[in-house]
């Protein structure tokens, strides 16, 4: 199948600057999926992000969309099929929520009835409150400012998604709120997601695939969020990950997925954990309740096996992430 998104060998050389700030960059991104750009600052995450929708030309190489070459699309063309959200939103500060979201409709020339039934659906969509349509941007928490942001960027419907560190300028707990709904958001929509963040831990939560880049934008890894933790490529992709690796696999991969033992004979008095929680909370109930290992529960809360601290050990290395089983 023809990926959604193809970069072929593409770089990015300013003028006057002496080296790359992307160099010879080639990723396929399947449709649907979710694609995360990381690495330290000057990695060239921006740069390829403005790059895909032609904010900023390539040097040299080539970047498909859906087959085609976005040098042969009329610009304006290009971004109709592309959502847009950065850092802090960027909503129009003098607009009210209902007219940021309608931005890209009102432009595309769509009757006053059909924006209108757009934005309706779009408030529902992002778990916006109805009451705030009517609202300026200052009045509204960063949470709900990035709420807006999100549903301007899906408002014609585009299939292609690019989302610039958006979470960086909210709270933790507001951030982990909003990378749920953005997980929630794509099992509904499915669009083509390409996500720049500094945040690791963030890329192995919303990815489908992790692109790790190096100073000058080259490329040393792409992998799914398992394969990285699994078997980084470099000392540097190693080093990028940090000594948390097997905690961050364990938080990945669902208790089902895997092997487990048989139900233990006495149950009484033991912890459970669901088929579908991350195997990490199986390791914390054993440590905070001091038991040996913990039962596992169906959907229907009836008992279908056990899961001991040694199992866990050896899944690390073994269990297939929840992804590639979804």
């Amino acid at each position: 199948m023809v990926p959604a998104l193809r970069l072929v060998a593409v770089s990015k050389r300013f003028p006057g600057a002496r080296t790359d700030a992307v160099a010879d960059l080639s990723l396929d991104m399947p449709e649907g999926t979710v694609t995360a750009l990381v690495g330290p600052s000057g990695c060239g995450k921006t740069t390829t992000l403005r790059m895909i929708n032609r904010l900023v030309e390539p040097t040299s190489g080539s970047i498909d969309l859906f087959g085609t070459d976005i040098r042969q699309l009329d610009v304006h063309e290009l971004r109709r099929r592309t959502g847009y959200v950065i850092q802090q939103a960027g909503l129009f500060p003098h607009r009210t929520v209902a007219a940021n979201i309608a931005t890209v409709p009102q432009l595309l020339g769509w009757d006053k009835q059909r924006v209108r039934e757009r934005v309706d659906q779009l408030v529902g969509l992002v778990g916006l409150d109805p009451e705030l349509l009517g609202r300026y941007p200052a009045e509204l928490s960063g949470g709900q400012q990035q709420r807006v942001g999100v549903a301007r960027a899906l408002a014609a419907d585009p299939p292609l998604l690019l989302m610039d560190e958006p979470y960086s300028a909210v709270d933790p707990i507001v951030r982990a709120h909003l990378q749920d709904e953005l997980l929630d958001l794509q099992r509904r929509v499915r669009k083509t997601i390409v996500l720049v963040t500094h945040d690791i831990d963030e890329a192995l939560k919303l990815a489908d695939q992790i692109a790790v880049l190096n100073i000058g934008g080259v490329l040393e890894q792409f992998a799914t969020p398992d394969e990285l933790l699994r078997a980084p490529a470099s000392p540097f992709v190693e080093q990028f990950l940090g000594r948390e690796r097997a905690l961050r696999r364990l938080a990945l991969q669902p208790v089902g997925t895997g092997p487990i033992g048989p139900v233990p004979e006495v149950v009484e008095g033991l912890p459970t954990v669901t088929t579908g929680a991350p195997l990490r909370e199986a390791l914390d109930a054993i440590v905070a309740w001091g038991v040996e290992q913990v039962v596992v529960v169906g959907d229907d809360g009836s008992p279908v096996g056990g899961l001991d601290l040694l199992t866990i050990t050896e899944r690390i290395g073994n269990a297939p992430s929840r992804r590639d089983t979804a």
